[in-house]
């Protein structure tokens, strides 16, 4: 946001001149330097230049109203939303225009929603699935018929998920109805600037490029990156032994500092983190909150409004504040654990400073010794703004689905004139004929598979229109509208009723009532599960187990990767990057006296005998999911397909190979286990694809419409219901309808999201390039030794033998030397 008495920077001015020109395009800009402003003072100065004598309103309502509809607002999270509203009252409240603002998410009452559909306000601030579901009533056109600019806040959020294919067809449907439609979003992370700018104000005919503007804020904006060493470092490293240690310290900047956002990655880590950091702190019960996505709604806006209002001295939480939510107290971010990637410590680190001339301050907290050196490559690729890129979906067929439906209920549509529509979106440029048929045919009678039962035939034809074949099936359709996927939640309540949040499914049923875990920053005791919720009282031990969830572990960038790999061949040739270099040197030259370092241009291979057999490590640096992919297709060829004679551990350095005989492999016959030639079969059959495309296949079916997580006047389903029906599905259509494309699509997403099949591709040309190194280890060396300790995990029955083991195994090796 802009202060006041500030004069605009040139890029805001670049701004507001494209927009008044008519042009869309894309601001790309530092947190916290005005994007907001640059893009709304843009359609607020075309309306005062086509009013020059204000504006009257109509006579013939009693309400108070303003213009119609101006500009649509589009924000990927509810909570921006409220602050966004503030924002943009400023200026508007400042010149004394007529302009009405509102909101539409979920927290807006349903008389509010109920007015909108009849008239909306100058401003709408709503998410992809409210405006797609207003894009869902008969009205819709009309309603929309004075747009003139959309904004898409975020946008580099959006664009790498189903929401932006989303995102992306409501656009294409908006600028069909209003062709002369500005549209322009906002980003402060994204490396891929060309392509999200394409994907964000469509193509033309045939696929062609529109034209757009991406227009670049000042560069200047500081980020401070400090690193919390500890006293010491062990040479032999294992995940999350150093973070734990350094809460003193963590404690230490908190109190230095007015408030502080302690980021994690894991909502489980931060629920570990904010329990220690109230142990060691018992004095700063009340100032210090936890916030997360799990936790209920009323939790996390409290939390909220606390840093907003500057009563919290700290903030433990995840992705859930990860974006643009304006804190002006909050002074510092500091960072559990390595992020992972670039663009994502630099959101995070503009929490802190979100304002122009003020820096932004991160302080990184290594919670594994070599993500010290992941922290001094992310200082340097921060400096030099080296950002991931967010590749969006291509031609996701259950989003279209729905979005056909959604055509169909909100006022339908021709089939021809809606197929040249979707192509206009950029994630959809390429669709076939044969796909749009496809889609055509399957929710008009459910395909082959599903012609006899009528809930499946969603529209019909009436006089060259679609429209939906029931007001029935219109209904259900707007309560089933969104892409966003989640594993199944039950809701954690007391006896009284108040809800704490939500857990997964899978984890509160390992659970037997009396035993106790940890969530929202409690020890909780289970009572009893019943319809879908757990209901709990607090406990009065201290300890219980902490609660988990699927997901949330983030690979390793290409970008850190080749930068964590740069900074080893820096020190091998006898340079100290910084401070965090020099604390982990014992560490580097245990690994260069029993091996060497990696570097640029080579594959560093270990091999080592141990009891259990032999042990190869091939250290790619290609990120956790790409060495999932490639572990499992070396185990496969090198086995012919055969299972169980090669054992496989990946991290996101590299992979582990354990054999009953010593693999000799030169680098041929790497490039032999690495060729590109059937690729995609071999992964399909050495991941059991099959599998893994079933369980992808129930998020698949509820976009699609197969599934309704809760029936209208129903009781929601459980986890184990949705995937029991789900699988059904899966089989039936594998049965009678092999053709199906949303059974192809979930083996490609199987391949996309688990494996990072696009990463991995390239990551495979990029290793037949190279040379492949080989040494024989008498030892372990620490490169291995995670590897090894994660390995001796998944066999150890407890926490307590597996550090007990492992304590042992780093006695042993450091008798060695």
């Amino acid at each position: 946001m802009m202060s006041i008495g500030r004069a605009p920077f040139d890029f805001q001015r670049a701004a507001w001149a494209a927009s008044l020109e008519g042009k869309s395009g894309l601001i790309h800009a530092p947190t916290g330097m005005g994007k907001t402003l640059a893009a709304w003072l843009g359609p607020v100065c075309d309306w005062v230049g086509r009013n020059p004598d204000g504006w009257k309103p109509p006579t013939n309502t009693k309400r108070k109203t303003g213009p119609p509809i101006e500009v649509l607002w589009l924000t990927p999270l509810r909570a921006l939303a409220n602050d966004t509203e503030q924002s943009l009252n400023q200026p508007i409240d400042g010149l004394g225009l007529p302009w009405t603002i509102e909101r539409r998410t979920g927290d807006v009452s349903s008389s509010v929603k109920k007015r909108q559909r009849e008239r909306l306000p100058t401003a709408l601030i709503t998410t992809p699935e409210s405006v797609s579901l207003l894009l869902s009533y008969p009205e819709a056109r009309k309603n929309f018929k004075t747009l003139r600019t959309v904004i898409v806040d975020e946008w580099h959020e959006l664009l790498g998920s189903k929401r932006g294919t989303q995102t992306q067809l409501a656009l294409a449907r908006l600028r069909r109805w209003n062709p002369q439609i500005r549209i322009w979003g906002l980003s402060a992370t994204l490396g891929n600037l060309d392509q999200a700018l394409q994907h964000l104000i469509g193509v033309g005919g045939q696929g062609g490029r529109r034209r757009g503007t991406i227009i670049a804020g000042p560069n200047e904006k500081d980020i401070e990156l400090d690193i919390l060493l500890p006293d010491d470092i062990e040479r032999f490293p294992w995940a999350g032994h150093i973070g734990l240690r350094l809460v003193p310290q963590v404690v230490e900047k908190i109190r230095s500092a007015r408030t502080t956002l302690v980021f994690t990655n894991t909502r489980a880590q931060a629920e570990i983190w904010f329990n220690k950091l109230m142990s060691a702190a018992p004095d700063l019960l009340g100032s210090i909150a936890l916030h997360h996505g799990s936790l209920d709604m009323a939790i996390r806006n409290e939390v909220e409004t606390m840093l907003s209002r500057g009563r919290l001295r700290a903030a433990v939480c995840t992705s859930s504040l990860d974006l643009g939510v304006d804190f002006p107290a909050v002074d510092q971010v500091m960072q559990i654990g390595s992020p992972k990637g670039v663009a994502r410590l630099m959101q995070r680190a503009g929490r802190s400073g979100h304002q122009p001339g003020r820096p932004s301050k991160v302080i990184c907290v290594a919670s594994h010794a070599f993500e010290l050196v992941e922290f001094s490559a992310a200082r340097e690729a921060l400096a030099e703004r080296r950002l991931e890129d967010r590749p969006p979906y291509d031609r996701p067929l259950d989003v279209l689905v729905q979005h056909v439906v959604t055509c169909a209920a909100g006022g339908g549509f021709e089939s021809e004139q809606l197929y040249k529509e979707v192509k206009t979106a950029a994630c959809y440029a390429g669709l076939t004929t044969q796909q749009w048929q496809w889609v055509m045919d399957f929710v008009e009678r459910g395909g082959e598979a599903l012609t006899a039962y009528p809930q499946y035939a969603r529209i019909k034809e009436q006089k060259k229109k679609w429209g939906p074949s029931t007001p029935t099936i219109a209904r259900d359709h707007r309560m089933g509208i969104g892409t966003i996927a989640s594993d199944p939640a039950m809701l954690v309540k007391y006896n009284s009723g108040r809800t704490l949040g939500t857990i997964e499914e899978s984890f509160i049923t390992k659970l037997r009532p009396g035993e106790r875990f940890t969530f929202s920053g409690k020890t909780l005791e289970l009572l009893r599960v019943r319809d879908m919720a757990a209901y709990v009282k607090p406990s009065k031990r201290k300890r219980g187990t902490v609660a988990r969830w699927n997901g949330g572990r983030f690979p390793l960038s290409t970008q850190l990767a080749d930068g964590v790999v740069q900074r080893f061949a820096q020190y091998a040739r006898g340079a100290v990057a910084d401070e965090a270099i020099a604390k982990i040197a014992p560490l580097l030259d245990l690994q260069m006296h029993r091996s060497k370092l990696p570097t640029p241009g080579a594959v560093l291979v270990e091999r080592t005998r141990l009891r259990d057999g032999w042990h190869t490590f091939a250290f790619f640096f290609q990120g956790r999911l790409v060495h999932e992919g490639l572990a499992a297709l070396i185990a496969h060829r090198l086995t012919g397909g055969e299972p169980g004679t090669v054992g496989i551990n990946v991290n996101d350095y590299g992979v582990e190979l354990l054999t009953s005989r010593e693999l000799k492999l030169a680098t041929p016959d790497w490039y032999r286990l690495l060729s590109p030639v059937g690729l995609v079969d071999d992964l399909l059959e050495c991941v059991n694809a099959t599998v893994l495309a079933r369980r992808q296949f129930r998020e698949i079916a509820r976009i699609a419409g197969l599934i309704v997580p809760q029936p209208p006047g129903g009781r929601r389903r459980s986890g184990r219901q949705l995937q029991a029906t789900s699988e059904m599905f899966f089989e039936v259509l594998t049965e009678f309808d092999g053709g199906n494309m949303l059974l192809h699509q979930a083996k490609r997403e199987v391949l996309d999201q688990q494996l990072e099949f696009e990463r991995l591709r390239a990551a495979i040309r990029r290793l037949r390039e190279t040379d492949f190194e080989t040494i024989t280890t008498e030892r372990l060396t620490p490169l291995a030794f995670p590897l090894f300790a994660d390995r001796l995990r998944a066999e150890t029955v407890s926490t307590e033998q597996w550090e007990e083991r492992l304590m042992k195994q780093i006695e042993s090796l450091e008798e060695d030397d």
